[in-house]
């Protein structure tokens, strides 16, 4: 039955946004928005706090600030997602040690990251790569076994699930991003949820410049706190990372809506699922009995022998497809790693592992990177993505 999706901004958004600039952004009335979508955030995803950040990047690195990485501690990260999965590690001042990923799901690889583990090991990102997540049993056994810190990557996984948990609610604190692709939109944000009461008062200080004021639960500090001349003001070093009013705003109408806005992108990998079936030689991600995907997009690996992913991807424009992206470059092995150009940080970073940035140290990663195609899933109309199937369709017979 076909979801009722009218098209990707039809709630409560511009009332919302009304609403915020009603107040002509006096500090008075600020924070509103965002406390109302931090509420509403953490009941939706069954837990006890959720803090919003400017970009989903930000809530990434706010939270390795949060468990203090430090200058030598090595944080176990995916080769095959967006860079700034590693960027965050980075900004932290840490060391980033990229484990492999599974051939199928193409998710991190629980027996590579055993492999990756050191004394000096802190943190594991995962990332839901697509909107499947990865084998989360096995790498939570591990970070229990070794006291490591597992930190979600959900940018691209709204309401997946997991052996009937949420994902997002199974690591010690996850990220989400509201940037402009992602399942639910203001143009940018983002958000972490945790259970941790002291991690998430550090997050927020983390993310509100140090503000003696903030807590896990309050983002704002008092009026009449900051006009005495005696207040002292921050607690610690942090960073500017409030999401704005207005951002905030679209997110809580979208957040209103998630559960049709995903059914619609699973709805429509449905049919490409239907296009591929009796296809040999594309060969889409396994999702495993348990799993629930939630389709940030539709991704599959080009098996052909002969045709490359340009000619595929080329084939599939004649024949009036809507376009095909490919995957990232392998962060390891884009300019930045290759020239040691991370400003400065390349200092923090040991020769040993330095000497690993480079081709050959994830080889399922490379395997897979070049051959997959990803499908838009994001079609509000219908009609729309059922001819994009269609076209799918096509482009596999033109090509047997």
């Amino acid at each position: 039955m076909s979801v009722i999706v009218k098209q990707r901004l039809w709630g409560n958004e511009l009332k919302y946004v009304q609403e915020v600039l009603n107040t002509d952004f006096r500090s008075s009335q600020g924070a509103v928005m965002m406390t109302r979508l931090e509420g509403a955030f953490a009941e939706k995803f069954r837990s006890r706090f959720a803090i919003s950040h400017i970009n989903g990047t930000a809530s990434l690195h706010s939270v390795l600030e949060a468990i203090g990485i430090r200058p030598g501690d090595e944080v176990i990260v995916p080769p095959l997602t967006m860079s700034a999965t590693t960027f965050v590690v980075l900004q932290a001042n840490g060391t980033p040690v990229f484990a492999d990923v599974d051939p199928h799901t193409f998710q991190i690889s629980p027996a590579s990251v055993a492999s990756c583990i050191t004394p000096r090991t802190r943190a594991i990102i995962t990332v839901a790569l697509y909107g499947l997540c990865p084998d989360m049993d096995l790498i939570m056994k591990l970070a229990e076994k070794h006291d490591i810190f597992v930190l979600e990557d959900n940018a691209q996984c709204f309401l997946g699930t997991y052996k009937g948990q949420i994902v997002g609610t199974i690591g010690h604190a996850a990220s989400f991003s509201f940037q402009s692709s992602k399942h639910v939109t203001s143009g940018e944000g983002g958000m972490v949820i945790t259970n941790d009461l002291a991690l998430a008062e550090g997050i927020r200080k983390v993310q509100s410049l140090g503000y003696v004021g903030v807590s896990a639960s309050k983002g704002k500090i008092a009026k009449r706190d900051i006009q005495d001349p005696d207040y002292l003001r921050h607690a610690s070093m942090g960073w500017n990372y409030r999401m704005p009013e207005l951002c905030c705003a679209v997110a809580l109408a979208q957040l209103e809506n998630i559960d049709q806005l995903v059914d619609r992108r699973k709805e429509v990998a449905a049919m490409f699922e239907d296009a591929v079936r009796n296809c040999s030689w594309l060969v889409p991600q396994t999702v495993p009995p348990g799993y629930g995907h939630s389709y940030w997009t539709y991704a599959a690996q080009l098996l052909h022998p002969r045709v490359t992913w340009r000619q595929f991807r080329d084939r599939f424009l004649e024949l009036g497809g809507d376009g095909i992206y490919a995957a990232w470059q392998l962060t390891y092995l884009e300019p930045m790693f290759k020239q040691l150009s991370l400003l400065g940080r390349e200092k923090f970073i040991s020769k040993d592992i330095l000497a690993l940035y480079r081709a050959g140290l994830c080889p399922v990663a490379e395997s897979l990177q070049p051959r997959l195609l990803q499908f838009k899933t994001n079609y509000w109309d219908l009609s729309v993505a059922a001819r994009q199937a269609e076209i799918l369709k096509k482009t596999i017979r033109a090509i047997d």
